[in-house]
């Protein structure tokens, strides 16, 4: 870690989210991240529950003469997306994030930062730590997965907590207070293949769709920017009949709650047509480049020689798997007739991959109205009928209704107000919260969600500020000691 980082304010925040960003921590593999929150917090004094999915709740005695105040929960989420460029070396199983500074902005070098949602982690440690804040019955509220369909939220128990007021941190804009957000469900859609013996008199090639943006398949879905999945599927719609190439294989994006940014086939290519098809693709980059202009103005296409696979596709499975790529929902689909500039309901196609005689593309549907969620996800159902592919629903979460009229939202944005003399915007959000999930287990409890400025996650891109975050911190700390 770079000295600089260790001279930041708030002082006790900064300080555990350097060190968790030293244990790996993606989706299903956050167990060591969340003992050190657990430990940490049990060497301050408090009392720690875990329950049976790694979740955490750590209870915070309330200050003398406030402990008949309503209790608050303070929630974020441990794990965290792990993306990384192609040329990256980076073990996201062992290797600590290589966090760095510049001017105002934290970053990583190469892979994501997991500020989404380490920060939120780490502010939450720092209010169990502080001797400062004067505050009621505290609760902190750890969960685990949340990145790969909020696992951890949805096999949390109800009874445990015992708060009022709900304070979601996993949030990134600051000065807005998140009051719903929509819920999703994940498809898979799987092709057994006949391959066929490749045809030695050909060459074999890779091409390569990279230099997107990407980003959050939520919150960015509405930016118009790039899919490269989508994109590849348009090239080798174009080249495979005109070349008479065979598909070996195809796979892009990491995961299915991030707009992917990369994508790569190895195709087999008669090697006397070489310069005519290095030309084509070409060609292709200009074309796509024009298409996406400011959105994306980094695209890049190219080919390199691969090792030749002893197997191809059947003209059949290309057909499929090419067409479903072409065809299958993505982007915006409807936008709210209730909120201004919120998306109502939109589908990711995030990640296709070749493996074990298959070809499986994964798919994110969201939408703040169920049946809308439901009716893409039978549409692509149809689809894949259609194509003669496999499909099937999973990790469905229901949307966060927003109550814009609670004595929570009032609180909190009259403290705003206050300190800011500027009014914060109440919002609805088009990305996945825990929120949704816990408020079907605690009805009565009033929650908002929050966070400090935050841009590209789950990309490796991501980076937050640093004086936002200090706002935000001291945000927090008034709104737990108003409460």
């Amino acid at each position: 870690m770079e000295d600089s980082l260790y001279n930041i304010e708030p002082g006790a925040l900064w300080k555990h989210f350097l060190e968790i960003s030293k244990i790996p921590r993606g989706s299903g593999n956050e167990i060591a991240a969340a003992l050190y929150v657990e430990e940490t917090a049990r060497a301050m004094g408090h009392e720690v529950i875990r329950d049976m999915a790694g979740n955490l709740v750590i209870r915070k005695t309330a200050c003398p003469g406030l402990e008949n105040r309503h209790g608050v929960v303070i929630q974020a989420h441990v794990d965290m997306v792990c993306e990384k460029n192609e040329k990256t070396s980076h073990d996201f199983l062992k290797d600590p994030i290589k966090v760095y500074r510049e001017d105002d902005l934290i970053s990583a070098r190469g892979t994501t930062l997991g500020a989404d949602n380490g920060i939120g982690v780490a502010a939450a440690l720092a209010i169990l730590e502080s001797g400062e804040i004067n505050h009621g019955p505290l609760e902190v509220f750890i969960t685990v997965d949340e990145e790969t369909g909020l696992t951890g939220a949805n096999e949390f128990n109800g009874g445990i907590l015992r708060g009022k007021y709900f304070l979601n941190l996993d949030s990134e804009n600051e000065g807005v207070l998140t009051i719903g957000c929509a819920g999703g469900i994940d498809t898979s859609v799987t092709r057994t293949l006949d391959l066929k013996d490749n045809d030695p008199a050909k060459m074999a090639w890779r091409i390569k769709v990279q230099g997107l943006k990407g980003g959050h398949s939520g919150i960015d879905i509405n930016r118009g920017r790039g899919n490269s999945i989508r994109l590849l599927a348009r090239i080798l719609n174009g080249l495979i009949p005109r070349y008479n190439m065979d598909l070996a294989t195809i796979y892009g994006g990491n995961k299915r709650n991030a707009i992917p940014r990369e994508a790569f086939a190895v195709v087999l290519v008669d090697p006397a047509r070489e310069e005519e098809f290095r030309s084509a693709v070409s060609d292709l980059e200009k074309v796509l480049r024009n298409e996406l202009g400011a959105f994306d103005p980094a695209l890049s296409l190219s080919l390199e020689h691969s090792a030749t696979p002893a197997k191809v596709f059947s003209p059949s499975d290309t057909r499929a798997i090419v067409g479903l790529l072409l065809a299958a929902p993505h982007g915006v689909i409807a936008m709210s007739p209730d909120i201004e500039d919120l998306v109502q309901t939109s589908t990711n196609l995030g990640v296709v991959e070749t493996g074990d005689g298959k070809v499986v593309v994964n798919l994110l549907s969201r939408s703040s109205i169920d049946s809308s969620k439901m009716a893409v996800a039978e549409s692509i159902t149809a689809l894949a009928g259609l194509a003669g592919m496999e499909c099937s629903h999973s990790g469905g979460y229901p949307g966060w209704k927003p109550e814009p009229g609670t004595s929570l939202v009032k609180t909190m944005t009259g403290i705003y107000q206050r300190m800011y003399a500027r009014p914060m915007a109440v919002k609805a959000l088009h990305a996945g919260l825990e929120c949704g999930i816990i408020g079907e287990k605690y009805p009565d409890m009033e929650m908002v969600s929050i966070g400090p400025d935050m841009w590209d996650v789950h990309t490796p891109e991501e980076k937050v500020s640093i004086s936002s975050v200090a706002r935000f911190w001291e945000f927090l700390k008034t709104v737990i000691e108003t409460l």
